[in-house]
């Protein structure tokens, strides 16, 4: 029962596919309802979530800009009347030598990964107080950790958003609102593609990885279940990597 989701409604944004979506489908599974926000229209998730018996709402935003925050709130709160758990799922990554990195690309990635996900959890937060508590699921990265290589902004918006993560746990934990983030490795995802697709980047990433794969979204499932449900009510500000062994090498 620590698990269970029924009578939940959670909101996840960027849902349409990978791992978004298996985290929607993975809640759903557990027995929380779903919206979803994002660019692009869910449908495949809207039916996953449906073939499991629960409520499915698809919000259309576009969260580079903190513009549809306040909308994308109203319409998850209008489905049950109630919002338990958020999962910041959306993000971008550009790809460049830092000598090369322009102010728009810079911006672009900086407003999606971090900036919206701020808004998106005040504006959750806001709720979740008046209503006894609630779940923020950040989705951050191994490069919360580490360096990497030609992602600068992306770097610097996942680092940014483990300590946005420890801070508003800080700050919330005694409203019974408990903010985690998951940090996935490399899992096979559109962000990764450019990575797969260079055989020498490939090898040299799977090299790297004790249990030797990719991820896939699935294996992203109990995280999230787990720090959307009551088994996490004494989990504050984590960032729980799930990458296959890679920072343990």
């Amino acid at each position: 029962m620590l698990f269970n989701l029924a009578g939940k409604t959670a909101l996840v944004t960027g849902a349409n596919t990978g791992i978004g979506q298996a985290i929607a489908i993975a809640l759903a599974e557990a027995g929380a309802d779903i919206v979803v926000a994002g660019r692009s229209e869910a449908a495949e998730t809207g039916a996953g979530v449906a073939a499991l018996g629960r409520g499915f709402l698809d919000v259309r935003a576009d969260l580079s800009s903190t513009e549809p925050v306040r909308r994308v709130m109203d319409e998850a709160l209008a489905l049950n009347g109630r919002l338990d758990i958020l999962v910041n799922n959306a993000g971008i990554i550009h790809r460049a030598d830092s000598l090369d990195v322009v102010e728009e690309d810079w911006d672009t990635v900086m407003d999606t990964n971090l900036k919206s996900v701020f808004f998106l959890c005040q504006a959750a937060a806001r709720h979740m107080v008046r209503s006894g508590g609630g779940k923020i699921v950040n989705i951050a990265s191994l490069l919360s950790f580490q360096g990497g290589i030609r992602v600068p902004a992306y770097t610097a918006s996942k680092s940014a958003l483990a300590g946005l993560t420890r801070a508003l746990a800080n700050e919330w934990a005694a409203h019974g609102i408990n903010v985690n983030a998951i940090a996935p490795g490399y899992f096979d995802t559109g962000n990764t593609a450019a990575l797969r697709a260079d055989p020498a980047r490939e090898r040299a990433i799977l090299a790297r990885i004790p249990a030797e794969r990719w991820g896939q979204p699935d294996d992203l499932a109990g995280a999230a279940i787990f720090l959307a449900s009551r088994a996490s009510d004494y989990v504050h500000g984590i960032v729980l990597p799930v990458d296959g062994g890679w920072l343990a090498r």
